[in-house]
């Protein structure tokens, strides 16, 4: 298994591009099932997840091949029906292929789905959304999944949580059933939009992309399409939190600012000031990082929620960035109550932190961190130990990088760009 060598307290800036979004490209192989002609996609990250997801979509019968960033993908026949546990449990994103399997060949077997141990993460979502639609469910070691008659049949369908993978996975199955769909308290993150507007391009009528009030009239059949990934809005905003816990003047670029609206507000609270242009982020050296507080009393408080609030992916990034901020705040994680256990490893570099109890932190700063050794938890959790790595005084060694790697494209690369000194070991 890969680890990391970083050396803290490096001078760093520059600029960079982010990758394709790993949020939307996942279900996005999943969609290619539905349709037995050729689709490309660009702009496509690579990293562990998508291969992961290739790898489940050719044992199914696809012929997929990523090449600097470009996906060729055909399933002109669908081979097989049952995948094994091992492959599901490498990522959560497995269980999509429900959906476009039961409307292409009306049966699947998938093995349990993987992932981030940030918690309890419900699939009740994606169950209720297809058997609504004419699936019946049974689970032994595996989930199996067998459609009624020659179609899905469309319905109103509400989420009791605003889920995204559940989202995606009944606009996808939605989209060639019969009959319309509306789903009321559906996800609305951008990489949900921007696989409804990649299945509009392949044939599907969804409207009310970009609200929680989704209509998907049913088609016969979709066909092949040409789309380009867009750019990974976590991975832009874990850059902006390296800059502000580090000092750097940094350009990031190749985004849409509209996406980070909720980000801006949040770092503004943490006396960090984010540029936001057409078509880039800018980061400046010259900040005060003073927490300001709510108006009203010596409080603050941050914490997450669906889209547009503030996302929980950039959670633990975050953190690492109030520790170099003067005052106290405390972090809320209202969706998953493992995610702040990574707290434990900041502590262990002298941060100044208490946790509450699962889904609160209370951070103080600034603090001047020491270089340990870590292991990386989960995906954001790794990326925020790479930033306490980077303004820590002294070497840090951070064990499963391939965890990291899962999210991050290039990441060493990326690092070195900017002046870090970092290495890969075994």
């Amino acid at each position: 298994m890969p680890s990391l060598l970083i050396k803290g307290k490096q001078p760093l800036g520059g600029s960079i591009s982010v990758g394709g979004n790993k949020n939307a490209v996942l279900p996005m192989i999943a969609a290619l099932m539905l349709t037995d002609e050729p689709c490309v996609l660009r702009n496509v990250p690579d990293i562990v997840d998508v291969h992961t997801m290739l790898e489940i979509a050719r044992f199914l019968g696809a012929e997929a091949e990523l090449n600097k960033g470009t996906l060729t993908f055909r399933c002109s026949k669908v081979t097989g029906t049952e995948v094994p546990k091992e492959l599901c449990s490498r990522n959560r994103t497995s269980i999509l292929f429900a959906g476009p399997m039961l409307a292409r060949c009306g049966r699947i077997a998938l093995g349990r789905p993987g992932g981030d141990a940030i918690g309890r993460r419900r699939l009740d979502g994606h169950f209720y959304g297809l058997e609504n639609l004419g699936a019946k469910f049974s689970e032994d070691a595996c989930f199996r999944f067998v459609r009624h008659g020659k179609r899905l049949r469309g319905r109103e369908l509400f989420l009791d949580e605003a889920s995204v993978t559940a989202t995606e996975q009944i606009i996808m199955a939605a989209s060639v059933a019969e009959g319309i769909t509306t789903l009321y308290n559906a996800a609305c993150e951008p990489h949900v939009s921007d696989l409804a507007e990649m299945l509009n391009k392949m044939g599907a009528k969804i409207s009310g992309i970009g609200s929680n009030i989704l209509t998907i009239e049913g088609v016969e059949k979709l066909h092949g399409v040409e789309h380009e990934v867009m750019f990974d809005h976590i991975e832009a905003g874990s850059f902006v939190a390296l800059a502000a816990a580090t000092g750097a003047e940094l350009i990031i670029e190749g985004v849409r600012p509209r996406n980070f609206w909720m980000l801006r507000r949040v770092y503004e609270r943490l006396g960090i000031n984010v540029g936001l242009y057409e078509n880039r982020i800018t980061v400046s050296s010259e900040q005060s990082r003073q927490i300001k507080y709510d108006a009203g009393g010596p409080f603050l408080q941050i914490s997450d929620g669906p889209w547009p609030q503030f996302p929980t992916d950039m959670m633990s990034c975050t953190i690492v960035a109030a520790t170099q901020c003067r005052g106290t705040v405390t972090f809320f994680e209202k969706m998953f109550e493992g995610r702040m256990y990574f707290v434990d490893r900041l502590i262990d570099m002298q941060a100044n932190a208490i946790v509450c109890d699962p889904h609160r932190v209370v951070i103080t700063g600034p603090t001047e961190l020491r270089g340990t050794e870590l292991a990386s938890p989960d995906i954001r959790a790794g990326m925020a130990l790479v930033i306490a790595s980077l303004c820590a005084r002294g070497d840090s060694i951070i064990r499963r990088a391939d965890i990291i790697y899962r999210g991050y494209e290039n990441l060493v690369e990326k690092l070195r760009t900017l002046g870090a000194c970092v290495e890969e070991i075994d």
